[in-house]
């Protein structure tokens, strides 16, 4: 048996919304690039599964957009190669190193 990490951005005022706070900088990147390093998988339900993927997935032309900081790529790169799991009952496939739970 394996531990379980869970880990969610929640503001002072108990706000969980992704976009609520402050947006993303290079010491938060580094630290989150560093706790998906240790991760053996990702566990995702179907929103979050497919917010990270529209904007962490590598496209398919294997460059990462323009919009995207040196500072960020660490991370993408992690998280692009991660193993995930996706809970959904909704869902009838997934891709991105996804496999997909039901039940």
């Amino acid at each position: 048996m394996r531990p379980l990490r869970y880990s969610i951005n929640v503001t002072l005022d108990g706000c969980c919304h992704q976009e609520a706070g402050l947006p993303p900088d290079e010491e938060s990147m580094r630290y989150w690039t560093a706790q998906l390093a240790r991760a053996d998988a990702l566990l995702f339900g179907r929103v979050t599964y497919e917010m990270m993927a529209s904007a962490w997935q590598k496209p398919a032309t294997g460059a990462w957009p323009d919009w995207m900081d040196e500072w960020q790529k660490p991370f993408s790169e992690t998280i692009d190669g991660a193993k995930k799991y996706v809970v959904s009952s909704t869902l009838s496939e997934v891709d991105w190193n996804a496999e997909l739970v039901r039940g």
